[in-house]
């Protein structure tokens, strides 16, 4: 018997990285779990991992959709819901940096970011808030980063997703919590996925250089600081390397900014040696 014994979880964006590593140890403590990505083939590959670490007692399901898009994710929902029941959990880690020089950007990839990586959280939360309103519990798991309360060089476009997802988190709290609904806010630092190395592919040498300051976590790392966070009821969780940061930004933004604006000058310098 594990801590999320009898519990059942939505999870999005959970067929790599962060979310499938959360499925499977979330299937290691007891709960059971339905499995969205966009990709029918790695997200039946994913749900064959976590039906490894499940029990005969407990059920995982693999149900392709995209989060973003309202008819193809409120489908899932209500199938979901008809056959299983609300679940108790809304898990959410659907998304993927997009980093460039902002004189590179164009404004199709701001559109495209917060559709890859706020909308795709936002939606099914709005899906899903009635059903945990009427039933007075339910607790909602949202997925932001370091690049959800401060910014650097190349994250023009990614940021503001990131500081939208945890804006939309903090009202949702706000506003359900009279109605029996918790609200979690994950902000995880560089975490080793196929996503980081996708985010690498276009990362301008100044960003990869300041990045290296927080660390590489691995997505087990992170999972398990999330789930102990979600079993405590904590709002901000903050795996290694994200909670100073954090402080930092929240009591002291000044002395955070003037240190980045230092560590941006000498990367420069530096290469142009």
């Amino acid at each position: 018997m594990g801590r999320f014994a009898g519990k059942t979880a939505l999870m999005i964006g959970a067929s790599q990285g962060i979310g499938l590593s959360t499925a499977r140890q979330f299937a290691q403590e007891g709960g059971s779990a339905a499995l969205v990505a966009r990709r029918p083939g790695p997200l039946e590959a994913a749900a064959d991992e976590v039906r490894g670490d499940a029990g005969s007692e407990q059920w995982v399901e693999a149900l392709p959709a995209d989060a973003a898009a309202e008819d193809s994710i409120r489908q899932v929902v209500e199938s979901l819901i008809d056959r299983r029941g609300v679940p108790d959990y809304l898990f959410n880690f659907a998304g993927g940096a997009y980093p460039a020089y902002v004189t590179d950007l164009r404004p199709s990839d701001l559109r495209s970011q917060m559709e890859t990586n706020y909308f795709t959280q936002a939606v099914p939360a709005l899906l899903l808030a009635p059903y945990f309103i009427a039933r007075g519990r339910g607790h909602f798991g949202f997925t932001s980063s370091m690049m959800g309360y401060f910014a650097i060089i190349g994250y023009a476009a990614y940021a503001p997703a990131k500081f939208a997802v945890a804006g939309f988190a903090e009202a949702l709290r706000h506003e359900l919590k009279p109605d029996g609904i918790q609200v979690s806010i994950l902000y995880p630092p560089d975490t080793d996925t196929p996503g980081l190395v996708q985010e690498n592919g276009t990362k301008p040498p100044e960003t990869a250089k300041l990045s290296e300051g927080a660390g590489l976590l691995t997505p087990e790392e992170v999972a398990s600081t999330f789930l102990d966070g979600v079993a405590h009821g904590k709002l901000n969780i903050h795996p290694k390397g994200s909670g100073l940061p954090w402080r930092l930004q929240r009591y002291a933004p000044g002395a955070l900014r003037a240190y980045l604006d230092f560590e941006l000058r000498r990367v420069r310098k530096k290469a142009d040696k």
